[in-house]
């Protein structure tokens, strides 16, 4: 693949199989990690005529690349790290930095803060150890709101969190009350 747009429709379509839709392409995810062989993987999307090409590097690439960090491949296994909403993958409990962030469109606010971070269609809420991460998942869907979660207060709260890796957090729920909005990001004079 040698161009970004080739490698950007390439991850799309790694992410609906492997967070989405993966009984469409024939793959069973282990249910302890959500990963299946990427030999599986490959095999499924040369399968359709639009990917016949595509090779385990090109593969390689997208995770190697991806911004969001959502693959991981490791000892010819493949998986999204995060996101998925077809199987619930498991993930242990861990504990989390004391302020995590979460990026959410600004007309969500309200709601939110009546009755805190919810999953919504997904099977975890999303959360992030750097703001930089948060703005990213939060500005595909409009105008950026930050969101400060205090991990202390939530935990004793009850929630409990799941590192997902690569500065990714999850949870099932988080309480309105332990979340603060944040404002906008300084900008990096130093670029």
């Amino acid at each position: 693949m040698n161009n970004k747009q080739e490698r950007q429709r390439l991850s799309k379509m790694l992410t609906k199989m492997l967070r989405h839709a993966p009984d469409e392409f024939g793959l069973r995810l282990n249910q302890a990690d959500g990963s299946c062989e990427a030999d599986a993987l490959l095999a499924a999307l040369r399968r359709q005529s639009v990917w016949a090409g595509v090779t385990m590097e090109d593969i390689e690439a997208v995770v190697r690349q991806c911004e969001k960090q959502r693959f991981e491949l490791r000892e010819g296994r493949i998986r999204a790290r995060y996101g998925h909403s077809c199987e619930r993958v498991a993930y242990e409990a861990a504990v989390p930095p004391a302020i995590l962030y979460h990026g959410t469109n600004r007309k969500a606010l309200a709601q939110i803060k009546q009755e805190g971070l919810r999953a919504m269609g997904r099977q975890y809420v999303h959360l992030s150890e750097g703001k930089p991460f948060a703005e990213l998942a939060g500005r595909r869907r409009g105008e950026l709101a930050m969101l400060r979660v205090d991990t202390v207060s939530a935990a004793q709260a009850g929630v409990t969190f799941y590192r997902a890796g690569n500065e990714v957090w999850l949870a099932d729920q988080i309480p309105a009350e332990v979340l603060n909005e944040e404002g906008p990001r300084e900008p990096d004079l130093d670029r």
